[in-house]
Formats: C-alpha cells, sequence, structure tokens
C-alpha cells in the first residue's frame, strides 16, 4: 500500500531496489486552468523572469533556473506556477523538469502569453 506523501516531502519514494524515484506532481488539466489564477501568479515579477526564462530556454532542470533566488524561493514560485498550470514540472531521474505549458495556454487563453512575454521584452 502506498504513503502518502505531503506537500511539503520531497515527494520520492523508494522503489524495490531501495533506490528513490521522485513521483509525478499535480497539475491543473487544460480545462481547469482559470484566468484569475493565472494572472494572478503573473503578477509577481519573479514569476515573470521564471517565465521568460523558460519561454527563452525550453524546458529546464529546476535546478538550473537561474533567476537569483535560493532554492527554496525557486521551488515556492515554480509551484505556484505549477498550479496557476502556467508551468508543468515532471522528474527526470534525479531531477525535476519544468517548462512552458504554452500549448494549454494559448487553448485556454490565445495570445496571452505571447502578449506577456512581448510585455517583458526591452
Amino acid at each position: 500500500m502506498p504513503i502518502e506523501l505531503s506537500r511539503a516531502s520531497a515527494h520520492a519514494r523508494e522503489n524495490d531496489e531501495g533506490m528513490h524515484e521522485m513521483e509525478a506532481l499535480s497539475h491543473p488539466a487544460r480545462g481547469e486552468i482559470d484566468i484569475q489564477e493565472v494572472l494572478k501568479a503573473l503578477a509577481e515579477p519573479v514569476r515573470l523572469d521564471i517565465v521568460r526564462y523558460l519561454s527563452r530556454n525550453g524546458p529546464c532542470a529546476c535546478s538550473s533556473i537561474d533567476v537569483g533566488l535560493t532554492k527554496q524561493n525557486l521551488a515556492h514560485h515554480l509551484r505556484t506556477l505549477r498550479d496557476a498550470g502556467i508551468v508543468k514540472t515532471e522528474p527526470n531521474g534525479r531531477f525535476r523538469v519544468s517548462s512552458l505549458r504554452r500549448e494549454d495556454l494559448d487553448a485556454r487563453f490565445p495570445g496571452l502569453l505571447d502578449g506577456v512575454l512581448a510585455g517583458l521584452k526591452g
């Protein structure tokens, strides 16, 4: 019987060989992405920096996202972006890889992400 992990845990579990595996994180389905939550998440300048970074660099290991934050602060902001449906974070070996959910955001709110990113250039 699997053990439930709290949200604050490392989301790792031990497999049959005693190795730790990262569990998949929850994300809202495309139809559940809410414009108010998206806009609220994007209202924080550092989250805009993360979105711009992911847009320029593509999917990245969370530890390689360089926006001048501590590991804990970065994790908090990535979780907020993930909960809003802006970012997808998936386990990949010992790392987590984050990427923009551009296709989902464009389907729900056409032009929103392009407008936000265009406003950040300069």
